[in-house]
């Protein structure tokens, strides 16, 4: 064999060992990236769901399965610790529910001794004034205390099936002398036929009233008000509507928020110490609902209750 043929089959051989080295090297390389995009797409999902899963990507390169292994220590430790900013929160607002019965005790019996100081002298100004705030304390615990008891899940909710064209028609009847006094334009859309939702009969007409009297407070600019209850194939929906100078968009969301207030807005006059608004969304929750804002400042301002409905 000649010198240039050993030659040529060296040269073949390093160039076929090169290639395959170069190839093992490339698949090595995208084998890699491809699991380090499967980690990164599975720590994303676990952000946006908010899960507790753990990373769990197949692989026997030890490099990945040590770096799997302290993703998923730092995810148990983020488990660890929503489970006790959970419970802190739970215990919070259940302390919050018995410092505000606690509360309620003592200013009922000062309610009781106002009442009987009042009935002895009912035209003593400053103990009517001073009734008046007791009772203006004891409305915001009765507020605190709600809102405790359904944040800690200590509130005790039947749900069944309620006719809430009812409870649209008698929400709005106990509004009649009040609409008719201050002039106001109302418009009802309620069909003829019973309506059924999974609720609670209680819950809807406290939310009802809540929205009805904000509507009739701070809507009254417009002298409207509608009531239009819609119905879905899936869900029916209560419109309360009303024309006053509504809520610019950036602040749509937050008056749903505890105590939120804001300086020279409707939200602020329309919550008043900022508990209202967030009842009832909470109540709706409660109940697998939802309370909607729909308001185009000087147009109208919209308050939707959506709940699910139940035909039998």
């Amino acid at each position: 064999m000649s010198t240039q043929v050993i030659l040529f089959f060296l040269s073949a051989v390093t160039a076929g060992l090169v290639i395959v080295i170069a190839y093992q090297r490339f698949a090595f390389t995208r084998g890699i990236q491809t699991k380090l995009k499967q980690i990164s797409q599975k720590l994303e999902d676990i952000q946006k769901s908010g899960s507790d899963e753990k990373v769990m990507v197949f692989t026997d390169n030890p490099v990945l399965m040590e770096l799997e292994g302290e993703i998923n220590g730092l995810l148990l430790d983020r488990q660890k610790l929503k489970a006790e900013f959970k419970r802190g929160e739970i215990a919070s607002k259940k302390m919050l529910a018995n410092i505000s019965h606690d509360i309620k005790t003592p200013l009922t019996v000062i309610l009781g001794y106002l009442e009987i100081m009042r009935l002895g002298d009912a035209e003593d100004e400053m103990l009517r004034k001073v009734e008046a705030k007791a009772k203006q304390v004891m409305e915001l615990l009765n507020q605190f205390f709600t809102l405790a008891k359904l944040e800690a899940g200590d509130t005790d909710m039947t749900l069944s099936r309620v006719n809430l064209s009812e409870i649209c028609r008698e929400s709005a009847l106990s509004f009649y002398d009040i609409l008719q006094q201050k002039e106001f334009e109302v418009e009802i859309s309620i069909p003829g036929t019973a309506v059924y939702v999974q609720g609670n009969k209680n819950a809807l007409q406290r939310i009802l009233l809540n929205l009805l009297s904000n509507a009739v407070r701070y809507g009254s600019d417009g002298k409207y008000l509608g009531i239009v209850l819609r119905e879905g194939k899936d869900s029916a929906s209560i419109d309360v509507t009303d024309k006053g100078k509504g809520i610019e968009r950036e602040f749509a969301e937050r008056i749903f928020e505890r105590l939120y207030t804001m300086e020279d807005s409707r939200n602020r006059e329309m919550q008043g110490n900022g508990l209202g608004l967030t009842i009832a969304r909470s109540l709706a929750s409660c109940m697998g609902g939802e309370l909607l804002l729909d308001s185009v400042p000087g147009v109208r301002t919209t308050f939707t209750i959506k709940l699910k409905k139940r035909d039998y």
